[in-house]
């Protein structure tokens, strides 16, 4: 596969678009399904994810830690789901917690999953809305697509297996 494409369509948005060699059916799994989700969010050597827990339903909630082994840093992804189609796309809010920063000190982040398969496997588009130019520029700064992209090759894996 071909590695993430990451663009920036608007001043508040950034879009993520990957294919994997695989039906829509199995594409779907590890994006909704909190034991695959362990298995692929990873982020980068040397970090960890004590916390991974998933309510995939309208107006639940999720929450993702991920741990720097070699400090202890923590960051949170938390939000709520509120839009699903099966097999089609996923709409969630999200902020991002950083270290022991106040829940209300992240700003929130809309994120729009989309699946569409094809003759040649599954499309997935991730758009995040972010709050302001800023507050997207300071994500495409942190080297977001490279990070998408090495838990998009773990679903590969997982996908190969």
């Amino acid at each position: 596969m071909k590695p993430a494409i990451v663009n920036s369509d608007s001043d508040t948005q950034v879009k993520v678009v990957r294919s994997f060699d695989a039906p829509v059916d199995s594409v779907w799994k590890p994006f909704t399904d909190a034991d695959l989700v362990r298995q692929w969010m990873l982020g980068p050597p040397g970090w960890s994810m004590p916390v991974c827990e998933m309510d995939f339903r309208v107006g639940g909630k999720y929450e993702n830690v991920f741990c720097n082994e070699a400090d202890g840093f923590k960051i949170a992804m938390v939000g709520h789901f509120r839009e699903i189609e099966t097999h089609s796309k996923i709409v969630q809010d999200e902020k991002h917690l950083i270290g022991d920063s106040p829940d209300d000190a992240s700003q929130e982040t809309v994120v729009t999953l989309t699946f569409q398969e094809t003759d040649l496997g599954t499309t997935v588009t991730t758009l995040i809305e972010y709050a302001s130019t800023t507050a997207r520029d300071e994500a495409l700064a942190t080297g977001m697509g490279a990070a998408m992209e090495m838990g998009y090759c773990r679903i590969d894996e997982l996908l190969a297996e």
